[in-house]
């Protein structure tokens, strides 16, 4: 398992007070991303530009994906720039991947054959490993999680991320998923001023 898929399952489980954006999601999922490729040494940073390493060892087909998609010819690729591109729909890939290996299920609500489905996670060593990390409050994954909008049940003061390129990147991922939102808000307040011309026409 991968920290990736360690927040998917994190995201899913807690059910936050609001709704996690597939956008927000996906940036951070690409970030955990590069701090497993980091951990693994498949890349270094050079600033904030991911240089290839070594070829992975790995037997998770996302982060294999991921580790193939890299930039390899100079300049690297800066994080900000990889949380874009490789994060586009990338919560909407780990979704089917773990429903795919049968860490997801749906479950129908109401009587009706046709009703809405929902996603539920299944009693699984995968689950089980992600809640004990979650439970250890392991900086990295408390950090990702904070980002969209799960926080930490219980905050230690002294747990903190000493690793400069992890910081490097989870501070990539704040930054992309503030910037996301500030087009959110953008294209609200267009659209809300777009309707108050048609009303006054």
């Amino acid at each position: 398992m991968t920290t990736a898929r360690d927040l998917f399952i994190i995201t899913m489980d807690k059910e936050p007070e609001r709704s996690v954006g597939q956008g927000d999601l996906s940036l951070a999922l690409a970030g955990a991303e590069v701090i497993d490729l980091l951990a693994g040494e498949v890349i270094t940073l050079d600033g904030d530009r991911m240089t290839p390493a070594r070829q992975p060892a790995t037997n998770d087909r996302l982060l294999g994906e991921a580790a193939s998609s890299l930039v390899r010819q100079i300049p690297y690729e800066r994080v900000q720039d990889w949380l874009w591109r490789r994060g586009r729909d990338l919560a909407k890939a780990y979704q089917t991947d773990l429903e795919q290996t049968g860490q997801l299920t749906r479950q129908r609500r109401g009587r009706l054959p046709f009703g809405p489905d929902r996603m539920e996670l299944v009693d699984s060593p995968a689950r089980s490993r992600a809640m004990h990390r979650w439970a250890a409050d392991e900086p990295v994954l408390a950090a990702l999680a904070e980002v969209v909008g799960i926080p930490a049940e219980e905050t230690d003061d002294n747990a903190s991320v000493e690793d400069e390129a992890v910081t490097t990147v989870l501070v990539a991922v704040h930054d992309a998923v503030m910037e996301l939102e500030a087009v959110r808000q953008r294209r609200v307040i267009e659209n809300a001023a777009f309707a108050n011309i048609w009303r006054g026409a």
